[in-house]
């Protein structure tokens, strides 16, 4: 199915190659159903499992995890795995800032 306007807006779509970025790191371009009005970006199917190969590739797939609080003297400390302590290049003894982003979202920055 060709789609010529947006679901959301009723914008004009064209076909065009799209820059896809999964944490901050670039996958290439893709060809994307794009809105001219809204900006909504939208992959088939096949260029979506392609996305998804690149991702594997590149270590970026399956990243993201599920840990526990856990409690260290009088603190509590959350594990990071060791995926994403590669991914983000962590080693004991670097420094972090944290701070809280709402009441349900904590943000870990790199500090150097």
């Amino acid at each position: 199915m060709i789609r010529k306007t947006c679901e959301e807006c009723r914008g004009a779509i064209v076909r065009k190659n799209v820059e896809f970025t999964l944490l901050g790191e670039s996958l290439g371009l893709f060809p994307a159903d794009v809105c001219m009005k809204c900006g909504e970006e939208l992959f088939d199917e096949k260029t979506s499992d392609r996305i998804d190969e690149v991702a594997k590739k590149k270590g970026l797939w399956g990243l993201a995890a599920r840990t526990k609080v856990g409690k260290v003297g009088t603190s509590i400390a959350v594990t990071i795995n060791k995926s994403i302590a590669q991914f983000m290049n962590l080693q004991k003894g670097k420094e972090v800032y944290v701070h809280p982003e709402s009441k349900r979202k904590l943000v870990i920055e790199l500090t150097s």
